[in-house]
């Protein structure tokens, strides 16, 4: 199937490591031209470098903290400098995962709940502001909030409260824009494989006793279809989402996590 996406223009928030890098490697072998945005300049560096050995596209790195209204904007008006405008946003940054459990009720303070919140809901809203009018304006756009299964899992409670609100964020815009030609939607990532993935295995195997074997297994019995699902696999939906092809599709939340065993959603 042709995604129809040769010559679109992506803007990849996260997109210096794991799903975020995947999505720009993605997008850009099917011919998007991809800024990837993150705050590390180095690691956005590198990111840049890998993905410009493995495609003829263009791909930009640009510095952005989406925990901060300045940085948004001027990371979307470098995009639309570079590019020539901008198509399709994929809303991908958030505070990385801790390695260890999530906090407790007694542990949960206002800050970190607080600063989870800025950074990935307020972030996913400052960036789809930020792009909105370009879209808008050419009558074509796609957004896609990578949010994740805690939104519909309990047992991690700031987790569970972003990736509710990013899912409530992704329906309202999604009723809003459409008319101009702008789909939106959310996307759930299960466990996923990424390059973190041995670190968090590593420390959850010494924190717990056992192997590291023993942590994946016990990780991918949770999963239908038996194990993690890779970095890769969930850029290929995204990519699907981020085309032309997906406009049957807006509002609603993708689940790419394998499959959670257990509750019924419909």
């Amino acid at each position: 199937m042709d995604l129809q996406l040769r010559g679109r223009r992506a803007l990849v928030t996260g997109g210096s490591r794991g799903i975020g890098l995947a999505v720009a490697r993605a997008l850009a072998a099917e011919g998007v031209d991809v800024v990837i945005a993150a705050r590390d300049p180095d690691r956005l560096e590198a990111a840049a470098a890998g993905l410009r050995a493995a495609s003829v596209r263009r791909i930009i790195p640009v510095e952005i903290d989406t925990g901060d209204d300045a940085s948004v904007r001027a990371a979307v008006a470098a995009t639309v400098d570079a590019l020539g405008g901008i198509d399709i946003l994929v809303n991908n940054a958030a505070q990385p995962g801790s390695q260890a459990p999530p906090a407790k009720l007694v542990n949960t303070t206002d800050e970190d709940f607080f600063a989870d919140l800025n950074v990935k809901v307020l972030g996913y809203l400052r960036c789809a502001r930020a792009v909105a009018p370009f879209m808008i304006e050419q009558g074509w756009g796609r957004i896609i909030n990578v949010s994740g299964l805690a939104a519909r899992q309990t047992g991690n409670t700031v987790g569970s409260v972003r990736n509710v609100s990013v899912a409530a964020l992704t329906k309202n815009l999604a009723d809003e824009l459409g008319r101009h030609g702008i789909n939106v939607t959310v996307v759930h990532p299960g466990i996923t494989r990424t390059e973190r993935t041995p670190g968090m295995i590593d420390a959850q195997a010494r924190r717990l006793g056992l192997s590291q074997s023993e942590v994946e297994t016990r990780m991918s019995s949770r999963v239908a279809i038996g194990r993690m699902v890779d970095s890769a696999e969930v850029a290929d939906v995204i990519a699907f989402l981020a085309s032309p092809r997906s406009v049957a599709i807006t509002g609603d939340a993708i689940v790419v996590g394998g499959g959670a065993l257990g509750p019924i959603h419909y």
